[in-house]
């Protein structure tokens, strides 16, 4: 089981959104479920990309960001 959730990057939408959302950027449900429903390799790499084109403070929170994993 844990083998599956450390697989399952797309567990990590939810606290990106919040993020998101904290910071104004709209349509945040939206974007992230074009970036990740019905979609297979979704891991470190594409979230990482993913975080780094936010408009959110470059410091803590997306650095916060870019070392979450499931």
């Amino acid at each position: 089981m844990a083998e599956d959730l450390n697989a399952s990057w797309e567990v990590m939408a939810e606290p990106i959104q919040t993020v998101m959302r904290r910071y104004g950027i709209a349509n945040a449900y939206d974007k992230l479920k074009e970036l990740t429903r019905g979609k297979e390799g979704i891991n470190r790499t594409t979230l990482q990309a993913f975080i780094a084109t936010l408009e959110i403070p470059k410091g803590g929170k997306k650095q916060r960001l870019l070392q979450l994993s499931p």
